[in-house]
């Protein structure tokens, strides 16, 4: 989305509104919505939302496909990422009809000061869930998904068991279609990481978000080696598995550090690397430090490569489901032309 649509009645008030007018007005309606959505960091001091530069803009969805694609998320009573992280590829995206299902509600049980999923107390998970994201997995003929969902800590066993049932569905609705699974850290939820594994997603992804040296201030909740961990034990329990992990920089990180991440990643076997610029959601969220340019992107990519993933998305709107289906093709091609060579 553009950053000046920030809720449904924006369009309307745009022309009724002016210079500072205007801006103090988004500004407001920004930091409303953050204490509605983010009890937690309504006491949080404000952070001023930069002006993004030319290479992060994007235009508002307007297309058929959006509305298309949007009206079979409601028809279905679907939560999906794109919506509920503001992700700023959602016009692209659905206007192709792909979309990322979030699973187990919309209220996340962490509060990481980067997302912009709400913080609360969630509600019980439906038993009719897995059936409506096969049914809209089949509906969209998709031929790639990505599930994923909140941290649901007030859960046993972290939503393991529901992450399989919703694969279950969608192979049994769906089986053309690979998937692709984004998850929760699931700490201290023992045996969870083995449930969700033996459903045979075809991709596990687990984002590490940022570098150590950050984690307290962007996610107090996590811990980085357990989320390190989670990858590394995917791969073990399952060697066919295709393993992904993502970074957001621009929230303080230096370039040393996003490079032994990578070497971390690596040692962990994880083959697929997304790494795309942090973009504040709103004034009461992490401050973005600073906008990397695409050449830094570019350097990052050269890299990763260089230190053996088998595909790299390095770009500033890069997102962890952004062109998925396509990135799932070169994945697996990837893999097949380093098997045949060796």
């Amino acid at each position: 989305m553009t950053e000046t649509i920030v809720s449904e009645q924006a369009p309307q008030l745009e022309g009724q509104l002016e210079g500072k007018e205007r801006a103090e007005r988004i500004i407001s309606s920004k930091d409303d919505r953050a204490k509605m959505r983010h009890p937690e960091k309504a006491k949080r001091p404000d952070a001023p939302i930069q002006r993004k530069p030319s290479w992060i803009r994007v235009k508002a969805p307007v297309s058929k496909g959006y509305q298309e694609t949007r009206k079979l998320m409601r028809d279905n009573n679907l939560t999906t990422v794109c919506e509920e992280a503001a992700c700023p590829n959602i016009g692209e995206c659905w206007s192709k009809k792909h979309a990322t299902m979030m699973i187990m509600g919309g209220i996340c049980t962490r509060a990481c000061s980067f997302c912009n999923i709400a913080t609360g107390k969630p509600q019980p998970l439906s038993p009719f869930e897995p059936y409506s994201v096969a049914a809209a997995v089949s509906k969209l003929q998709l031929r790639h998904v990505v599930i994923t969902s909140v941290d649901r800590d007030d859960l046993d066993d972290g939503g393991a068991d529901h992450f399989s049932k919703v694969i279950a569905a969608t192979r049994k609705e769906a089986p053309d279609t690979t998937i692709e699974i984004l998850t929760p850290d699931f700490r201290h939820k023992d045996g969870a990481l083995e449930v969700v594994v033996k459903a045979k997603p075809d991709v596990f992804n687990h984002n590490l978000e940022t570098v150590p040296r950050l984690y307290t201030s962007v996610r107090p909740g996590a811990r980085y080696y357990h989320s390190l961990k989670i990858l590394d034990r995917a791969k073990e329990m399952d060697p066919t598995l295709f393993t992904k992990s993502g970074l957001m920089v621009g929230l303080g990180e230096a370039k040393d550090e996003v490079l032994q991440v990578m070497d971390d990643m690596r040692a962990a076997d994880v083959d697929f690397l997304t790494i795309g610029q942090y973009l504040q959601p709103t004034p009461k969220h992490h401050p973005v430090d600073r906008f990397v340019t695409p050449e830094e992107f570019e350097f990052y990519e050269k890299m990763a490569y260089n230190k053996g993933f088998l595909h790299v998305a390095s770009s500033p709107l890069t997102r962890s489901s952004y062109h998925a289906d396509e990135d799932f093709q070169e994945l697996r091609k990837a893999r097949e032309q380093k098997v045949s060579s060796s």
